[in-house]
């Protein structure tokens, strides 16, 4: 049954904190299935005045980031995974135009396949409607994933 987050119930299914938790609210997550939520992105943003004076936009990392974060909750929010450690193993992203101050990140979040403590997941960030950002990512939780390698 999906559910919502606020801004302190999603610190309990992701482990990043201020400065480096790049979403702000989950407004649906069905655990193990997906999560949908937002990034606001005001001018006191700490990246903004490095990146780019003049011409300011959130760094394609950060993009990355905010939608890993937001598969990671589709994933942590499962039956005993709550507070889980994630790692990414891999991700293939596309950006397609910035992202401003003042604009509202909302980051939809899918988890294709999980087995044995791996994700496929595929993500979207919009801004005004249109499509910013996308990945397609591997996140593991190396507990569950360590279960299964070979014993050397």
């Amino acid at each position: 049954m999906p559910f919502s987050l606020n801004a302190e119930e999603l610190k309990r299914y992701q482990p990043n904190r201020f400065p480096f938790l790049m979403i702000d609210i989950v407004e649906e997550v069905e655990p193990g299935k997906y999560a949908k939520g937002y990034k606001n992105l005001t001018n006191n943003e700490w990246y903004f005045p490095m990146h780019f004076p003049g011409g300011p936009n959130m760094p394609g990392a950060l993009q990355l980031e905010a939608m890993a974060q937001m598969l990671t909750v589709a994933i942590t929010t499962q039956d005993g995974l709550e507070g889980k450690v994630t790692h990414a193993l891999e991700h293939t992203v596309r950006f397609k135009k910035e992202i401003l101050p003042g604009d509202c990140l909302k980051i939809e979040a899918v988890i294709d396949t999980w087995r044995r403590g791996i994700c496929k997941g595929h993500a979207v960030g919009y801004t005004n409607g249109e499509v910013a950002c996308e990945a397609k990512m591997m996140i593991t939780i190396p507990d569950i994933l360590e279960r299964y390698l070979p014993k050397t």
